[in-house]
Parts: C-alpha cells; sequence; structure tokens
C-alpha cells in the first residue's frame, strides 16, 4: 500500500502546479507568431506555423492527457470519442461518439464526419491540395458508421500505434459540410476557439467559442497572434510586455540567455522539440545520383560544432528517433556510438571526404558549387549557414537559398532543390509516424527518394509489435542502418526554449513533441 500512496504522490507532483478554484475567465491570451503559415488547413500542413495558432479550434476523436509532460501510448484520453476498442485480431479500432457536440457554424457533429475526415486523407483521389499525414494511414482500408454514434476504423493488419496517431494535433476531425478549399482561410471546427481572421503579415484571431461542449471552457475570451518575422524584433517586443507568450520553440539558447537577464519574471522551459536537423540531398540530379559525393557531404559535417555553435551544448545527436530519455524511441548512446559517422575523429573522416572528392575531379581550386536551400526563418537559416561552412572542407563551395514559407514544403516535395538544410518536426513520438512518412518508397515526404525496400521490410515488421521493448530494439537497428545509408542524415536534434509571462497559467508543454499541447482550452490570465 505504502508503494502506491509514493507512486501517486509522485503521479501528483508531475501534474501541473496551478489551482483550479483560482482559475479566472477572460482575457485575450497575446502571442507572436514567426512567419505566415500555408494556410489554415492542419490536415494539409506539415508545419507548427499552422498547428499551433490553429489547434484550438478543433477536437480529435482522442488526445494525449494534457496533463502529462511526456505523450505516449498509456496517457491517451476521450476527446469526441467517449470510448474505443479493439477487436480481437487487431485489425479494427471502434469508437463511440460523444452527443451534443456542434460545429462552429451550428451543425451537429456526427460520425459521418469522422469518416470523411479519413476518407478524405486515404483517398486517391482527395480533394486536399496537400495531403503529408496519407503516409500515416497506409494500413488503414476503410472506415465505416453505425449511426450517428459510433465509427470504426478497419486496418488491412493489426498496428497498435494507430491510436497514438490519433491523439495528436495533425488529426483533428474535420465537418463534413465543409469544403477542403474553405478550411484554408476560414476553418470550422467543434474546438473551443473559433477563427475570427488570418491577415498574411499581420495577425490570426480567435474568439471564445461559447457553445463549446466541454461546459467551463475555454477560460479565455480569445487569442491573437501577431506575424513578426525577425526574431530579435519578436523578442524585444515580449520583453517590453507586449506579448503573454512567445512562439513555441523558436528561443534559441543564447537568445534565453538574454531575456532571462531583461525579463527576470519570465517563466521559461528549454526542451527538445522533436524537430530535427537533416541534410537533404536530391540523389536523382547528377551529380549527387553519385553515392560518393553524397558520401563526401556526410562526412564532412561534425555534429558536435552544430551543437556547440547552434545549441550552445544543450542540443542532443540521435538518429531519426527522438534521443531518450524524452524520447521513447531513439537509440540510447551506447548504441548510437556503433553507428558509422557519429565518430569523434572529425578531421579524419573529413579527410576521407577529401579523397572521394578528388578521385572525381573535385579540388580546392575546382570545388562542386551548389545552392544550399532552406525555410527563410531563423531556426533554419542558422543551421544552413553553419553546414555551408562545414561542407567547404571537403571541396564543396555552397550558396545559401532562403525560401519563403509558403512554398517551402511544395519545393520538397516536388524535389525542386539540388541540396537543402531542412529542419523536421515529428507530430508524433512512434515509429511508424517517423519511418512510413519519411523514408517510406512512395511517401510524398520522402523528399530525397531514399527506397530499400529491405528496410521498409523491418518498417512492417516493427509496426505489428505488441512487446515495446522488443519493438525499440528492432526500431534501433533500423535508424542506424537509415543513418548509414544517408536516407535523411540527421544532424542535431534541437532543444529550444517557449517563454511566457508569469500571469499566464494552465499552459503545460510536452518533453518529446512541441504539436500537441494548443488546444489553450484550460490556459487562464491571472489580471
Amino acid at each position: 500500500m505504502n508503494r502506491l500512496l509514493a507512486a501517486a504522490l509522485a503521479a501528483l507532483l508531475l501534474m501541473p502546479s496551478y489551482n483550479a478554484s483560482a482559475q479566472k475567465a477572460g482575457g485575450i491570451l497575446r502571442v507572436y507568431h514567426r512567419d505566415n503559415p500555408p494556410s489554415a488547413s492542419i490536415h494539409e500542413e506539415a508545419t507548427i506555423s499552422t498547428d499551433m495558432p490553429f489547434m484550438a479550434l478543433y477536437n480529435n476523436l482522442v488526445v494525449f492527457d494534457p496533463a502529462t509532460k511526456q505523450n505516449d501510448p498509456d496517457h491517451i484520453v476521450p476527446d469526441l470519442a467517449t470510448s474505443w476498442k479493439w477487436s480481437d485480431d487487431g485489425k479494427n479500432l471502434t469508437f463511440q461518439l460523444r452527443d451534443g457536440v456542434k460545429w462552429h457554424d451550428g451543425k451537429p457533429f456526427t460520425s459521418a464526419d469522422v469518416k470523411c475526415t479519413w476518407d478524405m486523407l486515404i483517398s486517391d483521389e482527395s480533394k486536399l491540395r496537400k495531403n503529408p499525414r496519407k503516409p500515416w494511414y497506409f494500413n488503414l482500408k476503410e472506415i465505416t458508421t453505425n449511426g450517428d454514434r459510433e465509427v470504426t476504423f478497419h486496418l488491412e493488419r493489426p498496428q497498435p500505434s494507430l491510436l497514438t496517431m490519433l491523439a495528436g494535433g495533425f488529426s483533428p476531425v474535420y465537418p463534413c459540410h465543409v469544403p477542403p478549399a474553405q478550411m484554408r482561410t476560414k476553418p470550422i471546427g467543434t474546438g473551443p476557439f473559433k477563427f475570427v481572421e488570418f491577415t498574411r503579415n499581420q495577425s490570426i484571431k480567435l474568439a471564445k467559442n461559447p457553445d463549446y461542449w466541454k461546459k467551463g471552457r475555454p477560460y479565455l475570451d480569445g487569442i491573437e497572434y501577431t506575424i513578426i518575422p525577425n526574431r530579435a524584433t519578436a523578442t524585444l517586443a515580449f520583453i517590453a510586455g507586449k506579448f503573454d507568450l512567445t512562439f513555441t520553440g523558436e528561443i534559441t539558447a543564447p537568445v534565453l540567455a538574454d531575456i532571462k537577464k531583461q525579463a527576470p519574471w519570465a517563466q521559461c522551459e528549454m526542451l527538445p522539440t522533436n524537430t530535427q536537423a537533416n541534410l537533404l540531398v536530391n540523389r536523382d540530379k547528377p551529380p549527387f545520383d553519385n553515392a560518393d559525393i553524397r558520401k563526401a557531404m556526410v562526412l564532412a559535417i561534425d555534429r558536435s560544432a552544430f551543437n556547440t555553435i547552434i545549441g550552445q551544448g544543450g542540443n542532443r545527436l540521435g538518429g531519426a528517433m527522438l534521443p531518450p530519455p524524452e524520447g521513447l524511441w531513439g537509440m540510447p548512446p551506447e548504441f548510437l556510438a556503433t553507428v558509422a559517422g557519429y565518430g569523434a575523429d572529425h578531421e579524419k573522416s573529413r579527410a576521407e571526404g577529401r579523397k572521394l572528392m578528388s578521385a572525381l575531379g573535385y579540388s580546392a581550386e575546382k570545388p562542386l558549387k551548389i545552392k544550399v536551400s532552406t525555410r527563410d526563418i531563423a531556426t533554419y537559416r542558422d543551421q544552413a549557414v553553419l553546414l555551408i561552412d562545414h561542407l567547404k572542407n571537403v571541396y564543396i563551395e555552397g550558396e545559401l537559398e532562403p525560401i519563403e514559407t509558403a512554398v517551402w514544403y511544395n519545393r520538397l516535395a516536388r524535389k525542386d532543390y539540388t541540396v537543402a538544410l531542412n529542419v523536421q518536426g515529428v507530430g508524433i513520438d512512434d515509429p511508424d509516424v517517423v519511418l512510413y512518412e519519411t523514408f517510406a518508397c512512395k511517401s510524398d515526404r520522402n523528399y530525397t527518394n531514399y527506397c530499400n525496400p529491405e528496410v521498409e521490410k523491418l518498417f512492417d515488421k516493427q509496426s505489428q509489435m505488441t512487446d515495446r521493448e522488443a519493438r525499440k530494439k528492432l526500431v534501433w537497428e533500423i535508424d542506424k542502418k537509415l543513418q548509414e545509408d544517408g536516407a535523411r542524415p540527421v544532424i542535431e536534434h534541437d532543444w529550444a526554449a517557449t517563454c511566457w509571462r508569469p500571469e499566464v497559467k494552465g499552459l503545460n508543454l510536452a518533453v518529446n513533441t512541441i504539436y500537441n499541447h494548443w488546444r489553450f482550452e484550460d490556459v487562464w490570465l491571472d489580471r
């Protein structure tokens, strides 16, 4: 009994520290935003620039418990679904749905909306302009309804991670009666806040949903995002008291030091963002179809220097999965040390890279000249500039090509680049999300066109495993193979801070993603 009591006490200590009886209603939460979201449609975008401001409009079938710090399969709670059950063969997942829920335009929410949403995501003829989550649902055969309050997801084969994928910020339910084109500009949801307006280069405004199905929520009257592309300007405005909350994951270690010095009142958390800097090489475009050039590029990278310069020693080295202990599936340090390319002798690696390039006719006097494309925001540009500097060590001369957010992911999807520095965000800390979305042969998000059928068989093997420890060890082996193949070389896993004023209460950030805790229904202002 004492052990149970101790465990319960430990769990209580991990809960948010605000007093429920002291919560106040009212006020506008003021947030700065780093750039223009490509659109307001979460299902069509793959960026926190859309997810953070617009997640508050929606609900999911299920969500990660907003009170927990680590999103994992054992902490999933009901949202629009009230309960769920797997079939005995693990191929069918049935949800019972909440009654009395209305869309922001007053129409009732039913099982048809769930079916329409996932039919749209798995269809080859979807009306979505972009469909970045389609690789997640490769195993979803069909969705059926049984009346207005029951829906079943039918799988081709068992896949325990399906419930986990449905619990994240990238998995909202869309209204069946609203066309995808409208969801890009004037979205409608069932969530705690309603869309007011999105004015490019200026602001995004949300207002309280007075008819929200969760009585007493939200506490805020609204949320206003002001778009400020310049990070220094935005930070100074926060310090000056013009904003209550910074854009998430934008505060680097040096900037955090400045904030703490100039605004000691600021509440800040430095956490892994589950975003990773990747070297992207278009292996279909000469001369990058030559494996030796791609290998030389990887050999030029000093990952520890990235950590020191970009992360001030706070970032982490890892593979495709977020490193532990925050990440559930990443390679531990002792295993990572066995992966080729992660050694400490960087000069030896670069000498090997120069040898490969020399054999192809390149030299200091005759370098390979390239453009290094990246998204035109500070967190990308900083790392791309450092990458260009490293590539000089293997006779590659790079020129920075910054690309506006609105077209960045389209360019990558079309393979309209030669070499790029991308900061890939992982919406769900689960191997099925990362492996199938990023490395599956037919995935639209496989930007480098890496394709290894033998490795992909291992994707399927780990996906069906119910023993988590055994699955974890297989995922390490897969991750090692991907890194040694140069599929999409991971340079570093980013850590960054999010800061807010002391008056902001009820905000709880996760340690293994920046994408899933932006419902804002429990946030309130003590002023």
